[in-house]
């Protein structure tokens, strides 16, 4: 059990029937087969499908990769829960279903929905009324962790209230707030910065908004003492987006999923790509794995958006021992 607990369960969930997505669903699937045969052992990843696409899932990837149990929207990490240390379930919010009528109810149904997937398989979750959504989280696993101002007017709480209720809920010890690059809509951390390693952070290069650059490396400076902050190749590219609510995450390789041995590291292919590989492999020794993501960057995320994380000694009943 000491071996499976360094592993990880990567959880996608596939597009269903909602016709938002119908348009893009191919490339989801495309994107999701390519990203689940990347994952590198001791990580495991499993597909959470609808009868309508678990044979194309399972004729790519094998039965053991692939569960029916239809999620109610693809972008797991948003209502799952925000890291697998703590197994911490805060409240997704409105902002995450865009302008659609009555969000807020909405996004409770989605959220339900995984919740209770999570206690059928016997998956224990620290449910917290606050409000955040898992792409405003990010967290090294070593006490230091990062969310948007948004979390302080969704809460409508202080900084100071804001860092003591995140520190009673996930035991985390410091906390950066930073403004999001692009306000309105959902301002995630996760497309500004990613903890690549336990105290070692990767920041966007913001060459052409100097005064953004300062303040966001100023706010991490100031509240996550002994962390090590590098800036990271920023190639944003707004040219294709699906949808003006949520913009793009092209060309940000800030999006990365990481475990607790691999940096799933997003690709465009562009030439910058290289250049991110090298600054990552520069800066930890996990293994550093590309994944293409161009097929879905344009809906506003990929590596880390798709995919929630639960440590395999917490979700022994959802894969194959």
């Amino acid at each position: 059990m000491a071996e499976e607990a360094k592993g990880q369960l990567i959880l996608l969930a596939a597009p269903g029937n909602d016709p938002y997505y119908a348009s893009e669903a191919d490339a989801i699937i495309d994107f999701h087969i390519g990203f689940a045969k990347a994952v590198a052992a001791p990580d495991q990843v499993l597909i959470l499908a609808g009868t309508d696409t678990a044979a194309v899932y399972t004729e790519a990837l094998g039965d053991d990769a692939v569960l029916i149990a239809p999620m109610d929207d693809i972008w797991t990490r948003d209502y799952g829960v925000m890291d697998a240390s703590s197994m911490a379930l805060t409240r997704y919010t409105a902002a995450g279903q865009g302008g659609r009528r009555n969000a807020q109810e909405y996004a409770d149904a989605v959220q339900e929905t995984h919740a209770e997937f999570l206690f059928q398989a016997g998956i224990t979750t620290l449910d917290s009324d606050l409000l955040n959504d898992g792409g405003n989280w990010v967290f090294d696993g070593a006490g230091h962790a990062v969310a948007s101002t948004k979390f302080l007017s969704d809460n409508d709480m202080t900084e100071t209230e804001a860092r003591e209720a995140l520190r009673e809920l996930t035991g985390v010890r410091h906390i950066a707030f930073i403004e999001a690059d692009e306000q309105g809509g959902l301002e995630h951390a996760d497309g500004v910065v990613s903890f690549i390693d336990d105290g070692v952070l990767l920041v966007n290069a913001y060459t052409e908004d100097q005064d953004y650059e300062a303040d966001l490396l100023a706010r991490l400076k100031h509240s996550l003492p002994g962390v090590a902050i590098h800036s990271i190749v920023n190639a944003y590219d707004g040219s294709d987006i699906y949808d003006q609510d949520f913009g793009s995450a092209c060309g940000l390789y800030t999006n990365a999923l990481v475990t607790d041995h691999a940096v799933y590291l997003p690709q465009f292919g562009i030439p910058e790509d290289a250049e991110a590989l090298a600054t990552v492999r520069s800066l930890t020794s996990k293994q550093v794995i590309p994944v293409m993501s161009s097929q879905v960057c344009h809906m506003g995320g990929g590596v880390r958006c798709m995919s929630s994380q639960i440590g395999l000694g917490n979700a022994a009943s959802l894969y194959r021992q």
